[in-house]
């Protein structure tokens, strides 16, 4: 499943120049950019992952999580072999790392056409590209969106936000929502642990906001790395500055993949960048991986009442009058 990429330049003595994340690999021929599954073949760029699906799954949306998007409906996931991070805690390592790590690409062969049916005789509302970064699979990613917009489903990208400007003028059009992974506010966090830095997902976060794409923010808040309170309120001022209803999920570090030793996040670490949350002026701040924890319900930003009830991924109470409280009429941000 071999196919010709999207925004890419050619230059001299046949290498190339990625254009689709921020990285900007220039790749020799032969060679293969740090996703592990974009080539260069003789001067040519190719996606060795189109129509690849590795993982497909019908998900309950807040899993996502997106909580501010159609609460309560199922969102098809997919996802392809391969990321343009390398981040020492990943939680889906297998496929993610599978090109670094295991030198191989699995999936089964798909078309976009194939991906919408399946999303819609599972009764989802929306498809997500998941899992894995939907950056790297991005012209499969881009061109099931535009059957799925056709087909009245929403398309929601779970990213770490290391694309480049040109890639998200691209998809805009047809991305209704994203969460993006917000992993810290500190670059030497970004070049340690995922080989990255901090400020091309500070720039596309900004980026989405102004192409009026709905934007959730999710940080994972592991012991020791990025949970010190002065970093938490930088963290959390940069979000108020996308807009004060951007939702912020601060979710629990369990051990994973090269982190094993690490402890769990305590709940109280948790709770407390809830209250930095809260006191920078976010509207929506929300715990993650403790299930039945209060902090996962959402409460009308101007009374205060209960609208939506959560215990994981389940959704237990649902109290809206069309997209407003029912008690003092606010409307609750999102796409509802």
């Amino acid at each position: 499943m071999v196919h010709e990429a999207l925004l890419y330049e050619k230059e001299t003595e046949g290498r190339v120049r990625c254009g689709l994340c921020a990285h900007r690999c220039r790749i020799v021929p032969g060679e293969r950019g740090l996703c592990g599954v974009r080539e260069n073949r003789e001067g040519v760029l190719y996606s060795l992952v189109y129509g690849l699906i590795l993982a497909e799954n019908v998900d309950p949306i807040e899993k996502k999580p997106l909580f501010h998007l159609l609460p309560g409906s199922r969102s098809f996931s997919i996802a392809s072999a391969g990321c343009n991070f390398r981040c020492s805690f990943c939680q889906n390592h297998e496929i993610s790392q599978m090109p670094r790590d295991k030198g191989r690409i699995a999936g089964r062969e798909r078309t976009p056409a194939q991906i919408v049916e399946l999303a819609l005789q599972s009764g989802s509302k929306s498809i997500s590209y998941t899992y894995t970064e939907p950056t790297i699979y991005f012209e499969f990613a881009l061109d099931t969106a535009n059957l799925a917009r056709e087909r009245g489903l929403k398309n929601v990208f779970v990213t770490n936000g290391y694309m480049t400007p040109e890639m998200l003028e691209m998809v805009a059009p047809r991305l209704d929502a994203a969460n993006v992974d917000l992993k810290s506010f500190r670059d030497d966090f970004y070049k340690k642990q995922c080989g990255a830095r901090l400020q091309p997902v500070l720039d596309s976060l900004k980026k989405m906001k102004a192409l009026g794409i709905w934007v959730e923010v999710t940080t994972l808040l592991i012991p020791g790395l990025n949970d010190g309170e002065d970093e938490l309120r930088d963290l959390a001022a940069f979000i108020v500055s996308l807009g004060a209803e951007t939702p912020w999920h601060i979710s629990r570090f369990h051990p994973q993949y090269r982190m094993t030793r690490t402890q769990p996040t305590p709940a109280s670490s948790i709770h407390r960048a809830e209250e930095i949350g809260r006191a920078a002026g976010l509207k929506y701040v929300y715990s993650g991986n403790i299930p039945g924890d209060p902090g996962e319900n959402t409460h009308c930003a101007g009374c205060g009442r209960l609208l939506i009830g959560r215990r994981g991924f389940s959704i237990e109470r649902l109290d809206l009058k069309g997209s407003a409280c029912p008690d003092c009429g606010a409307t609750l941000d999102g796409i509802f």
